[in-house]
């Protein structure tokens, strides 16, 4: 066997041993960018531009003087992603100055929360492979974010782009439930659907939307107490949360199985490199001085407004997937896929109310209509077809009107550019309409069979699959008109008639 087969396999053998040995404790804190039209403290627009420093004013650039006023519509963000995940919420409130620098935050102190948070407890369910379970929460809280350094605008300087200062983010920070970068890739899946459901983040982590800090460490299996962690910053997809989980389990484990000790500190994900480095050893609380915000008044939430958020809340993904398997009788993959997607799921709403063929419904969507809304680069809240017109396609194909190939490769585009027009009418109009007339399709079905007399003989000496070769040919004489039901009733009765 070659050396260096041998040295790889050994190294794995040794990997695989050291995790047997470790259990991996992982807390995530997940940062959501909520979809309010201005900034948590000012009136400055709080969506994304590429043109930077142009969602700014005196109070984003913390000019002397200023003073901030409160964003009501995050606070009711805050408490509805509260209530979806089972949490307390905190009806006596108010913010705290963070006192660090960065030269991206212009007021030297971040406005956050720190003894009140809004949202206390609650859980987040996720599913890895069959195993479901709930990963427990430890708080959420509201905060302003701060700019964004770009450091290869110029080749000598670090320049600052301040339109993200300011914007409300709620931060989620799990308790350290998560033993797997599987989980961890759960946990962030599930909560950005959650987020993009609710309509309070849209979840898009290339844009800065949703940033996840993880902080990981190890304790030998058994063990109770925590071990030193690490916090990995600002991991901008799901997919590098995972990686990066991976390399830092994998390092903390090499340092440990050589004797050496943990430094608690902050890192950096290279994904380009998949590496991570160290920034800056990590800050406690205490030394971020937290005291409250003295320009801004604590506030209440009101027993009656709390409620009205609670009676707010739309139907949550898992109770609409429970929904679709057990009163609908879709198939748990049609149900789970509706369920990602909150336009999807509208959508889908909306078109059953006119067609009760629910499973023809979702055929629909996750067929012809997803593809071509793919293709286009769209998504269903732009679907130009109302979900009545839809029905009604599903509808024409169920009472054989039309081949499902022909309605959605001839009929449904040109829906999709005429989305008035009435399906049975434009059918007619294209010529696309099912012949069910019997002489019509006898002459098809004979014309099939008389092109193929070896085939037909084969046929009667036992080869009964080649019915479909028979019903293919009448398809194409018929350029996909003729009743297939009809056809294969035909061609049953001449083949098999002595």
């Amino acid at each position: 066997m070659p050396v260096q087969l041998l040295c790889s396999l050994f190294l794995t053998f040794a990997a695989v041993t050291a995790n047997d040995k470790y259990e991996v404790v992982i807390g995530l804190e997940v940062h959501a960018q909520l979809l309010t039209k201005s900034k948590l403290f000012c009136g400055d627009p709080a969506a994304f531009s590429t043109e930077p420093n142009t969602h700014i004013s005196p109070i984003t650039l913390a000019h002397p003087g200023t003073l901030p006023r409160m964003n009501r519509k995050a606070i009711e963000y805050a408490v509805t992603l509260g209530l979806a995940l089972q949490c307390d919420i905190e009806q006596e409130n108010y913010f705290a100055r963070k006192n660090y620098f960065y030269p991206d935050l212009p007021k030297g102190y971040q406005v956050s929360q720190h003894t009140t948070p809004i949202c206390k407890n609650g859980f987040v369910k996720i599913r890895t492979g069959d195993t479901e379970r709930n990963i427990r929460l430890n708080r959420i809280h509201i905060e302003e974010d701060a700019g964004k350094s770009l450091h290869d605008v110029d080749e000598h300087y670090t320049a600052i782009d301040l339109n993200r200062a300011g914007v409300p983010l709620l931060e989620i920070v799990t308790e350290p439930d998560i033993h797997s970068s599987d989980e961890a890739f759960a946990y962030i899946t599930e909560l950005r659907r959650l987020v993009s459901w609710l309509g309070i983040c849209d979840g898009n982590m290339e844009e800065g939307s949703m940033r996840c800090d993880a902080n990981i460490s190890i304790r030998p299996k058994g063990d109770t107490q925590l071990g030193t962690r690490v916090e990995v910053k600002n991991l901008n997809s799901i997919r590098n949360v995972k990686r990066a989980v991976d390399l830092e389990v994998e390092r903390l484990i090499g340092i440990t199985e050589r004797g050496e000790k943990i430094v608690q500190e902050t890192r950096s994900y290279d994904a380009d490199n998949n590496i991570t480095f160290s920034l800056r050893t990590k800050e406690d609380a205490d030394d971020y001085r937290y005291f409250p915000e003295p320009d801004l008044t604590p506030f209440r939430i009101t027993d009656e407004r709390l409620e009205e958020l609670k009676n707010g809340l739309p139907v949550l993904p898992e109770a609409l997937k429970k929904k679709y398997i057990h009163a609908l009788q879709l198939p748990e993959y049609d149900a789970s896929v509706i369920c990602d997607d909150k336009e999807l799921a509208d959508y889908f709403e909306a078109t059953i109310l006119h067609c009760r063929n629910y499973k023809a419904v979702a055929n629909w969507l996750l067929g012809p209509v997803k593809s071509h809304l793919n293709d286009s680069h769209n998504s269903f809240c732009s679907f130009s077809l109302p979900p009545a017109t839809l029905a009604s396609l599903v509808q024409l194909v169920d009472d054989g009107k039309l081949s499902f190939g022909m309605a959605s490769s001839k009929l449904l585009p040109a829906l999709i550019n005429q989305p008035q027009k009435d399906p049975a009418v434009l059918a007619a109009e294209l010529n696309l309409v099912m012949e069910s007339d019997s002489g019509s399709i006898e002459q098809w079905v004979n014309e099939a069979l008389s092109k193929m007399p070896d085939k037909v003989a084969e046929y009667k000496k036992g080869k009964k699959g080649l019915v479909g070769l028979f019903a293919g040919e009448v398809k194409k004489l018929s350029k996909g008109k003729a009743d297939m039901q009809l056809v294969n009733k035909l061609l049953n009765e001449k083949l098999n008639t002595p």
